[in-house]
Parts: C-alpha cells; structure tokens; sequence
C-alpha cells in the first residue's frame, strides 16, 4: 500500500472531530511544504508489536547520533493521541525553543521540547502552529 493510501485510512480512521482536525492539518503542512516527502509509521516495531502511535511524517532530514551513526527520518510529524492531536517538530537543538517561542500565543495547547499536543484545532491559533511548522521545516534541513 502506498504512503498517501496509509495516511489518507489513517485520518479517516479517527473520530470526529479529530478526523476534521487532522484533515485540516495534513493541507496545512502540505501548503507549507508542497511536494515533501511522506512517511507514515504505523507504530509496530519489527516484531510487530505496538510501540506508539501511528504517525505521519513529512520532509526529510539525517539524524546524526552521538556514536556517529545516522538515520533518515521526517521533520513534522502527527499523530493522534487518546487527548488530541500531536505535532512533532524535529530536529531543533534548543529543547526550550519551542515553547518560548510559541508556548504564550499558541492556545490551549501543552509544548514541550519537540511536541505540540492539543485537544481540538479550535483550541490553539493555527496560524502560530504553521509559523513553528514552518521554522521546523528550516531548521532540521
């Protein structure tokens, strides 16, 4: 099954509103970065048992591991959560960056180092979360 297949029965799996919701934020981070990479993660490790959330994951960037190691990975993801909404930003150094920046003027909305969780679109200024979509995106090329 291909990547927009798995993303698109992913949303469309989720309750309302969140399925809404989800919808919404997959056009959002696809006008800011049209033509990015997609990545959906179904959250089962390589034995096949759960050890997350399904996530989808946009862009692209080298994880560079303290042993020297790399990986591939995506720089926003999203995720449904038994609260809300998760949207991950990854690859910022400073772990505080997010939430001084955007912690006041998001909403109702709970940022941590590279997590922005919330319960409904409606609770947060989606202009401000495209404004730390788009920073994700410049920082973790």
């Amino acid at each position: 099954m291909n990547v927009q297949k798995q993303i698109d029965e992913y949303i469309t799996s989720q309750a309302e509103p969140k399925r809404s919701d989800m919808q919404e934020l997959h056009r959002v981070i696809l006008r800011v970065k049209p033509g990015c990479k997609l990545w959906f993660l179904d959250g089962k490790d390589d034995k096949g048992k759960t050890v997350s959330n399904p996530n989808i994951g946009y862009g692209f960037y080298t994880i560079k591991y303290a042993d020297g190691k790399t990986r591939e990975f995506y720089q926003i993801g999203l995720s449904a959560n038994t609260t809300g909404i998760s949207v991950y930003i990854l690859g910022i150094d400073d772990k505080t960056y997010l939430a001084k920046t955007y912690g006041k003027t998001l909403g109702k909305a709970s940022v941590t180092g590279y997590c922005i969780k919330f319960k409904n679109l409606k609770d947060i200024n989606i202009d401000i979360l495209e404004e730390a979509i788009r920073y994700g995106f410049e920082v973790s090329k």
